[in-house]
């Protein structure tokens, strides 16, 4: 089980991401377009770094939903191979059988 603090930290970030994606989304185009002048490219520049490190999508990193493991993680489960190996030999994932001989 991964600390609480990472989890919650990861949480505090998927929220930022969320609430600033627009405003960010905006900013990056306006710096990127090459129509505009370089003082408008460049104070968009300027906003975009002002907002905050957290609300960057590069910042996420995907967690296990059960346990917080950020290493070993499925995306299309959204969890760890270890919570997935206790799963699967629950019964509790549809399709999925340990493999034994």
């Amino acid at each position: 089980m991964a600390k609480k603090s990472m989890i919650e930290r990861e949480k505090k970030r998927e929220r930022l991401v969320a609430q600033y994606a627009e405003r960010r989304a905006a900013l990056k185009a306006a710096a990127m377009n090459r129509d505009l002048p370089v003082e408008e490219r460049f104070k968009a520049t300027l906003k975009l770094a002002e907002l905050p490190r957290n609300s960057a999508a590069a910042r996420l990193h995907n967690r296990c939903q059960l346990t917080g493991r950020p290493h070993a993680y499925y995306r299309k489960l959204k969890v760890s191979r270890i919570a997935l190996r206790d799963l699967g030999s629950n019964g509790e994932i549809p399709g999925l059988v340990k493999s034994s001989w």
